[in-house]
């Protein structure tokens, strides 16, 4: 079995490679999306608003895979052709995106109206209550739903391999076809997505503890 693992570990290593790069890209374009959207769901126009409020519930609704197969076999009928690592990444990203704007959506509308009307009394303008006011209190808690978020990212990204990218699990499939030996691989594998995993909910544990509310 030892020997089985040093063979695999090059191939393993390169597709988990593809797997944190997956993972950074959706979880980066999901953040910024997601922010973006969110504010115009909480403050933009009523337009804006029935247009983000549709996209999110329309989105969370799809199945990842679903929504995945749709982007790479359903975008070319209209003429729109992805390579499928892209078509995999804006998948993804847009099923974060749309997870993004509910946590920041919740986060921003737990902040008491209070906190906003004091400081529109003090003179401070939409952009200073939102930097200066809201969105410090709001980021202690939108950070750990985000961070549960990310780990569904990273667990998530396993998806790609079903378009043919050669992620982690992809990775270790090719080689269960070389050695015909699945369960020492499977185990290694879990294993990594497990230590990827546990040291981002550690670290989601110590920014809670440094962003946490003082209680009395």
């Amino acid at each position: 079995m030892a020997s089985q693992i040093l063979y695999a570990l090059p191939f393993l290593a390169k597709g988990f490679a593809v797997t944190l790069w997956v993972s950074l890209l959706v979880v980066s374009l999901s953040l910024i999306a997601g922010v973006l959207l969110g504010v115009g769901l909480v403050y933009g126009p009523a337009p804006l608003r029935w247009a983000v409020r549709i996209f999110s519930d329309t989105i969370r609704g799809i199945p990842i895979l679903v929504l995945m197969f749709f982007v790479y076999y359903g975008l070319p009928a209209i003429g729109l052709h992805l390579p499928s690592f892209w078509a995999a990444v804006l998948a993804l990203t847009l099923f974060k995106t749309a997870q993004v704007i509910e946590y920041l959506r919740g986060a921003v509308g737990s902040i008491p109206k209070g906190q906003s009307e004091a400081a529109m009394a003090i003179g401070l303008t939409f952009r200073q209550r939102l930097t200066s006011v809201i969105f410090p209190q709001a980021f202690r808690r939108f950070l750990p739903p985000w961070i549960n978020g990310v780990t569904d990212a990273v667990k998530g990204s396993a998806l790609v391999s079903l378009l043919g990218i050669t992620d982690l699990m992809q990775a270790i499939n090719q080689v269960i076809g070389r050695t015909y030996e699945a369960m020492p691989l499977y185990i290694l594998g879990a294993l990594i997505y497990f230590a990827v995993n546990y040291a981002l909910s550690l670290a989601s544990r110590r920014l809670e503890q440094r962003f946490s509310f003082i209680r009395e």
